[in-house]
C-alpha cells in the first residue's frame, strides 16, 4: 500500500532525536498524520566471554526504573558513524572493553511503528579491560558480568525488559552464534 507524504515539519528537536508529523494520504484517498521520531542508528554489544555475558545497568527516566541490559546507543555527534566503529566505542565507553573479534549478528527496527531507528548487532569476544569512558548522560550507569544462564533467566523472569536486549539475544541464538 502505498501512502504519499503530502507535508512534514519537525515538531520537536533536540541532540538525540527530532519529532516530526507527516500529513500523509492513503492510496484510498483518505488523509491522515504520522507522528515520526527520527534518530540516528544504534549498535547494540552482546559482549561474552566463555559462560559470562556483560550487561549494564542505567537508571531510564522515561520509565522511571533502573533495568539491566546490553551494552548498547548511538552517537548523535557523528549519526553517519560507521555501525562497527559505533559497537566498538560504544563497548568500551559503556564497559571498558575491548574486543578481539566483533561478529555482524543483523539489524533490527526497534520499534518501526514510530520510530525510524535501526539498531545493528554485534557479538563481541576475546574481551580486554580497558578504561571506561561513559557520557555525561551515563553516569550513574554500572556493568556487571553475569552467567549467561543467569542472564537467561533474568529475561525469562521479566528483570531484563529491554526490547534490543531480548531481540538481539534471540537472534544470535536461533543463528547459533551464542
Amino acid at each position: 500500500m502505498a501512502i504519499k507524504t503530502l507535508d512534514s515539519k519537525i515538531v520537536y528537536k533536540n541532540n538525540w532525536m527530532s519529532v516530526r508529523e507527516d500529513k500523509i494520504e492513503r492510496e484510498s484517498g483518505k488523509q491522515g498524520i504520522y507522528g515520526v521520531v527520527d534518530k540516528p542508528d544504534c549498535a547494540v554489544i552482546i559482549a561474552v566471554d566463555g559462560q559470562n555475558i556483560q550487561l549494564v545497568q542505567q537508571y531510564r527516566y522515561s520509565v522511571g526504573d533502573r533495568f539491566w541490559e546490553l551494552p548498547q546507543g548511538a552517537w548523535e555527534s557523528n549519526p553517519d558513524a560507521y555501525h562497527l566503529d559505533l559497537a566498538k566505542g560504544e563497548l568500551l565507553e559503556e564497559t571498558g572493553l575491548d574486543a578481539q573479534s566483533m561478529t555482524y549478528v543483523g539489524k533490527q527496527l526497534i520499534a518501526y511503528g514510530f520510530l525510524n531507528q535501526t539498531c545493528h548487532i554485534y557479538l563481541a569476544t576475546g574481551l580486554t579491560q580497558k578504561q571506561q569512558r561513559l557520557d555525561n548522560e551515563e553516569e550513574d550507569l554500572i556493568t556487571q558480568s553475569f552467567p549467561i544462564t543467569e542472564f537467561e533467566t533474568m529475561i525469562i523472569t521479566g528483570k531484563i525488559q529491554d526490547i534490543v536486549t531480548t531481540g538481539a539475544w534471540g537472534l544470535a541464538k536461533l543463528k547459533g552464534l551464542v
